[in-house]
């Protein structure tokens, strides 16, 4: 089965950074929304996400997510300046603890993506693929931070409305093709994208396992894999599993994906997400050294 060209990944980022070589970079979700379809909001003022973050990166997080806008199924959309003054005061709190942490933002914004990588974000989450705002392009080509390419059929508010595909993989490789050579002419280092095939964002149940499935397909860009599965509905219809009870199948999902070759993973848990890869990672090692005595 074919992997990614690696067994090690490394992601450039803003300022020129490149980040790893690594075997595995565990992404951290800090949301500042207060309908998060995890936390529904429990952890609310710039203080208290500050907090928070620094705690997932105390846990092991290389890369932490934050979020303003919730992009949960039927989810509303929220004004910009609304979700800047959520996010912006935790990317600076977070930043003014620990100066050298990679902060993600997750927005489909260019007005909140540009005032975040002013304040030392390093990489853009675009759910939207600059679809929900064209100006987009012109923030990261400008800015050149990391960015994550992902899949999405329909904005959050539709996308989960009866989602058809004739076959969701290659339908998604073909869209990974244009959108990067789109990325790529308009002056995006090809370094810094990793693509996002966009679990549960405009998918079925049927759709999800599709593309776990052929997970191997998308490594044919030369690019890592960044995936979002945590404690998403996939498991409510897999196994009828709600809340906090898709923690256990969340981690053995990615500690079997990791092994197939995904290598950025993106979770609520990190500290049982960082112990399961590095446990994977040992074992993965050990049995290459003992191939080749």
């Amino acid at each position: 089965m074919a992997r990614e060209n690696a067994d090690f990944v490394s992601w450039g980022v803003c300022r020129g950074r490149t980040l790893g070589p690594a075997p595995f970079f565990v992404v951290g979700i800090a949301n500042a929304t207060p309908d998060s379809f995890y936390d529904g909001g429990s952890v609310t003022g710039s203080e208290a996400l500050v907090a928070k973050g620094l705690a997932l990166l105390d846990q092991g997080a290389d890369i932490l997510d934050i979020g303003g806008e919730s992009t949960r199924p039927f989810a509303e959309q929220v004004a910009a300046d609304i979700e800047l003054e959520r996010v912006l005061p935790v990317v600076r709190g977070v930043l003014r603890e620990r100066p050298d942490a990679i902060i993600s933002v997750d927005t489909t914004k260019a007005s909140v993506a540009r005032a975040c990588l002013e304040a030392g974000a390093a990489i853009v989450n675009d759910v939207s693929a600059m679809q929900a705002d064209p100006g987009l392009l012109e923030v990261v080509a400008g800015f050149r931070p990391g960015y994550v390419l992902m899949h999405s059929l329909g904005t959050p508010g539709t996308m989960q409305l009866a989602p058809r595909y004739d076959d969701v993989v290659d339908e998604i490789r073909g869209f990974f093709a244009s959108r990067l050579d789109a990325l790529v002419r308009a002056g995006v280092p090809e370094e810094n994208v990793v693509l996002d095939p966009g679990i549960g964002f405009g998918k079925t149940l049927r759709h999800n396992l599709d593309i776990l499935k052929h997970i191997d397909r998308f490594f044919e860009f030369g690019r890592p894999v960044y995936m979002g599965l945590s404690n998403k509905s996939l498991w409510k219809g897999l196994l009828d599993r709600d809340g906090r009870d898709r923690n256990a199948p969340t981690l053995a999902a990615t500690v079997v994906l990791y092994g197939r070759g995904v290598r950025i993973h993106r979770v609520h848990e990190v500290r049982e997400t960082r112990d399961g890869l590095m446990v994977a990672h040992t074992l993965e090692t050990a049995r290459e050294e003992r191939e080749r005595c």
